[in-house]
């Protein structure tokens, strides 16, 4: 049975090729976008739900090998990870006083439902030339990657290598992220198809299957202002019609 990687750092060097690789050191650079090797992975290898950010937030050299490893992922966020989670039903919120502390949970149990990463297991950052420094956010950060030369190979060993092949258990996938217009969503589901080549299908604007498993594409958590609240459906706007998506594809899933 293939299997995800293990909770912790991801041995994984191949797209700087090179054999050996400095933990959140070794870098490549090409038009304008850099990738810093510092893959990482939480929860369980054999998962029936994979959790998967775009990739880590900015960082410097170092930093990550001095923080604890359960405290990286969305680190900051994990209260509106939580309400997203809870929105399209994979977090009982009912009893939950603390959403983030219910997503420290998940993310440090290795024998869980969730495996928890992201679509670009290492640092993605975007040199700004107004301000003459590199950037690992911004708008339409994740949409731009994916659609450069640069971010289209990465992006292709990145599904390829850990998504191409899933656990038989592995019935979904959560992806943070719907990118200016949905242009991520389309340009990740082209990433899935390519490495899992099948018979894909839409279900909705944000959500595709194969048959096997469904992806499905949720606001991201660390989205400014009022996007959150909207896409929750806390306010009377256009944008709520996603996280009912979402919910509805889960259910398919499930």
């Amino acid at each position: 049975m293939t299997s995800m990687p293990g909770s912790g750092r991801i041995d994984c060097t191949r797209c700087y090729g090179c054999a050996n690789a400095q933990f959140d050191i070794t870098r490549r650079e090409a038009d304008s976008w850099r990738i810093t090797a510092n893959p990482l992975a939480w929860g369980n290898s054999n998962p029936e739900i994979i959790v998967l950010g775009f990739s880590k937030g900015p960082t410097q050299a170092g930093a990550l090998a001095r923080t604890r490893h359960d405290e990286i992922a969305y680190k900051g966020s994990r209260g509106n990870v939580g309400k997203i989670l809870a929105h399209v039903g994979l977090l009982d919120a009912s009893g939950a006083t603390d959403l983030a502390r219910a997503v420290d949970r998940l993310i440090t149990d290795q024998h869980g439902r969730f495996h928890f990463g992201s679509l670009i297991r290492c640092t993605v950052e975007r040199f700004d030339e107004k301000s003459q420094n590199w950037k690992g956010s911004g708008g339409g950060m994740l949409d731009k990657f994916v659609a450069a030369g640069f971010g289209k190979e990465v992006a292709a060993n990145c599904v390829k290598e850990y998504l191409g092949s899933l656990p038989s258990k592995t019935k979904l996938i959560v992806m943070f992220g719907l990118g200016s217009k949905q242009n991520y969503v389309r340009e990740a589901n082209r990433l899935f198809k390519a490495a899992r080549p099948g018979n894909w299908r839409w279900i909705n604007e944000i959500a595709y299957t194969d048959g096997e498993v469904t992806v499905v594409h949720v606001e991201h958590f660390a989205s400014q202002g009022a996007l959150i609240p909207n896409w929750l459906g806390q306010k009377n706007h256009e944008r709520a019609k996603f996280g009912v998506m979402a919910r509805e594809a889960v259910t398919y899933a499930m």
